[in-house]
């Protein structure tokens, strides 16, 4: 008898991994026939796939989280935005309407900015990770190496990272804003803008000043809560100390009692008394409450009434203005 005519191999040879049911393998060699898209069909199917799923995932979730943060971000009328009513504001009762909603506006800004960098940092850096696991690096050196590099990029940009940290601690508390009349030590003057880094102020000379927050060691607010009008008057020593006293306190009672000082002035004025005296001067001192930002308007024009009625009332200023002497009784 003829020996059995050998079995004609398959045309197609299947790789060992169409036998895992899981696999893409056996699905893309049934589809394809082709042996090694098969065997790296993990590694050029499978794998971009979940990468991109990772990808498109990330990106989905980022533009929810910042949708959010935007409406958060949105005011209604004269209530602040719903992302600064969990924080302090001091709202200055000077400014008017349009600059503190601009302030505002600029502080919710600079917030959702930062908390939007956050979002996306976080967000597709867990995406990177996952990126990572699923293209098999390790991920723990990865991680150690970038906290080295992290390290020592924050330590060479330590002035920067500092002015970033100040501005966000500036911002969430609300030390000051646009509008406010603030000292920052280095300069003082009407606040324009607040950043992250810089703090923009214009002095009274008109000079604009770029302050680093870093740099900002202490900040003197004059815009907050109230504001105290210090007015001192100087007299001679031959003048009447009580009938000075009693001049300045009446006039400046009727003074603030009227238009256009009424409405800055928030108590009665105080008239403290002889402050300070001097071999050729008697210093008196009267204070008063007012709005914040008005005690300059308020001192300049209280001294201006004050003087015309001390000239009117015959007491005399300590400075010569070419008018004789009294005689003096040294008896």
């Amino acid at each position: 008898m003829r020996p059995p005519l050998p079995t004609q191999p398959s045309m197609l040879s299947e790789p060992d991994c169409v036998t895992d049911p899981d696999s893409w393998c056996g699905t893309v060699f049934h589809w394809t026939g082709n042996e090694w898209l098969a065997m790296y069909s993990d590694l050029l199917i499978a794998k971009p796939l979940h990468i991109l799923l990772i990808l498109i995932g990330a990106y989905l979730l980022r533009w929810a989280v910042h949708r959010m943060i935007t409406r958060f971000m949105q005011g209604n009328g004269d209530q602040p935005p719903k992302l600064l009513q969990p924080l302090r504001e001091r709202k200055a009762g000077t400014l008017s309407a349009d600059l503190l909603s601009e302030r505002r506006l600029q502080r919710t800004r600079t917030i959702g900015s930062i908390l939007k960098s956050l979002s996306s940092f976080l967000i597709y850096g867990l995406a990177l990770v996952y990126v990572l696991q699923v293209l098999g690096v390790e991920v723990g050196p990865v991680l150690a190496s970038a906290g080295v590099v992290g390290v020592a990029v924050a330590f060479g940009a330590q002035n920067l990272v500092r002015d970033f940290l100040s501005g966000m601690f500036m911002l969430v508390e609300d030390q000051y804003g646009v509008g406010d009349v603030v000292d920052l030590g280095e300069a003082t003057g009407t606040v324009e803008s607040v950043g992250l880094r810089v703090t923009t102020i214009r002095d009274l000379n008109g000079t604009v000043w770029y302050v680093r927050n870093g740099e900002i060691l202490r900040v003197g607010n004059f815009s907050q809560g109230y504001a105290v009008a210090v007015v001192d008057l100087p007299i001679a020593h031959t003048s009447d100390v009580r009938q000075a006293i009693d001049v300045a306190t009446r006039v400046a009672s009727e003074v603030t009692t009227k238009p256009p000082l009424s409405k800055d002035v928030l108590e009665n004025p105080e008239m403290l008394g002889v402050e300070q005296i001097t071999a050729d001067t008697i210093m008196l001192r009267l204070t008063a409450k007012v709005r914040p930002g008005k005690q300059w308007s308020v001192q300049r024009k209280l001294r201006a009434e004050i003087k015309q009625a001390f000239d009117e009332e015959g007491i005399r200023a300590p400075y010569p203005d070419g008018r004789p002497l009294p005689p003096v009784n040294l008896n």
